[in-house]
């Protein structure tokens, strides 16, 4: 798993459930330049491009391994 905040993973949840920047901001009553921050920083530790990146990596990071094929 990659290493993340409380807060980071609070946004990460919002936006994999497709809520929008501003959204989030109201959710969490916080601003959406500190949303934008959060988001940019699960962007880096996960080395990923986009937000659709970001969930895919997030999800395979928590899924167990399938055993290989004999």
């Amino acid at each position: 798993m990659y290493p993340t905040t409380v807060k980071e993973r609070e946004v990460l949840s919002l936006i994999a459930v497709g809520l929008t920047t501003k959204e989030i901001a109201g959710r969490l009553n916080i601003s959406h330049h500190t949303v934008e921050t959060h988001r940019k920083n699960l962007l880096r530790k996960c080395q990923a491009k986009n937000s659709a990146e970001l969930i895919q990596k997030m999800i395979a990071a928590i899924m167990p391994q399938k055993p290989s094929q004999l």
